[in-house]
């Protein structure tokens, strides 16, 4: 990078907490935010269970008009990036701050719920504000309207790789010299019935509906598929100029990212992990860093058969057979939050860095023999200068993001 990166604001809304600070308590405390579904009716559905984020009102993080003009994967992330802001200290230049928000699925809360009632109702009707609360580049746009934010605005739908890849793109309009400050956003909604049906159909997710605290199960022999979860995470990124002229308290350094596709299957990773290994070795290349000088990996993990031994294969393809390197996934927690999870990971590295504490990963009672990788199963004591968060998404999308320890 020509410009320095640095992070100054961080905030979540998860599962298993709606800040950073009680998201890293239960993390390592062993929580799980994974139970039975309580947002919808499940009695005809083949999974159950899900990482839903049960205590978050609305409108006490927000005003109840606005709460009510918005997706609920929109009200994550709004709720998420203003406790980024408030941690940074606000809006300096309104023009030269800027907001990228990731999600995959925009507000198919939204869609579905309006299409469950316009079909059951006699009169057939659909409100003013349908289209707005369901588009994806509104989540940003409320967060811009609330926060003055008048610089560069996108919104990217790469699947599950959407919140790496809003870092990515955040860093390169600072790179740019397009803004000084980036807010990047990652966000998500899923928990519908017409998704859950899909993705069980194609045979993607857990079905441990008689145990749904041990479902998600990344690299445990007894895996058998991903738990979907929701939530946001937010980040605040800017030149380390910046924030030294501003006097901004910085967490960690934006060290490199990579983004590619594999070019290979729209929801299958490639088996060799062609993509998977190069998006690592991008991120490692931008970060100006040999691999041994990673730390810790939290990995993609989402406990699917194929997709945890393709990461894991693809891990030692760029670290070596013999790779001592801590990986984790913290899905086993949350279940899978896709867009957002791409930015809860990364402040999960963070804090992994602030605290030399490595979080466990839950549920891993039979280590695959195919992923064979130091994976600790209990908070552990170490120190990390550098950091990788992967995620990887249908249709082959590759995130890669290092963020390191900020030694000034």
């Amino acid at each position: 990078m020509t410009k320095k990166l640095v992070i100054t604001g961080m905030g979540m809304i998860t599962p298993i907490g709606n800040t950073v600070e009680q998201y890293w308590d239960n993390l390592l405390g062993k929580v799980t935010g994974v139970g039975p579904i309580e947002s919808i009716d499940t009695t005809e559905l083949p999974v159950r269970f899900a990482g839903e984020v049960r205590d978050f009102v609305a409108k006490d993080h927000m005003p109840r008009k606005l709460a009510g003009e918005m997706d609920r994967f929109m009200q994550m992330g709004f709720a998420a990036a203003t406790q980024a802001l408030e941690a940074a200290g606000g809006v300096t230049d309104p023009y030269r701050t800027g907001i990228i928000m990731g999600t995959a699925l925009n507000g198919i809360t939204t869609i579905t719920e309006t299409e469950r009632k316009y079909n059951e109702a006699k009169i057939k009707k659909v409100g003013p504000r349908f289209l707005a609360k369901c588009i994806g580049n509104i989540g940003a746009s409320q967060i811009a309207i609330a926060n003055g934010i008048k610089g560069p605005s996108m919104t990217l739908n790469t699947a599950c790789a959407s919140g790496g890849d809003a870092i990515s793109l955040s860093a390169m309009h600072l790179q740019t010299g397009l803004a000084d400050v980036m807010v990047a956003v990652g966000s998500e909604a899923p928990v519908t019935a017409v998704l859950i049906q899909s993705l069980a159909s194609a045979q993607a997710l857990s079905t441990r509906n008689d145990d749904p605290e041990h479902a998600c199960r990344p690299f445990d022999a007894d895996r058998d598929g991903f738990v979907i979860g929701e939530g946001a995470g937010a980040l605040i990124i800017e030149t380390e100029e910046h924030a030294l002229a501003r006097g901004a308290m910085i967490y960690a350094e934006l060290c490199g990212y990579g983004n590619n596709t594999d070019a290979y299957h729209t929801v299958t990773p490639k088996p060799d992990g062609e993509g998977e290994i190069l998006c690592m070795k991008q991120a490692l290349a931008m970060a100006g860093i040999e691999p041994d000088k990673i730390g810790y990996i939290n990995t993609h993990g989402t406990a699917t058969p194929k997709g945890d031994v393709t990461e894991v294969h693809s891990i030692k393809s760029v670290f070596g057979e013999d790779t001592q390197v801590a990986i984790g996934s913290t899905k086993s927690a949350t279940g899978h939050m896709m867009g957002a999870g791409g930015i809860t990971e990364v402040i999960t590295c963070i804090r992994a860095m602030e605290t030399g504490i490595l979080p466990p990963t839950l549920n891993l009672d039979n280590q695959d023999p195919e992923c064979d990788l130091r994976i600790p199963t209990e908070p552990t004591e170490e120190q990390v200068e550098y950091a990788m968060s992967n995620a990887f998404g249908f249709g082959g999308q590759n995130s890669s993001v290092i963020v390191g320890r900020y030694n000034g």
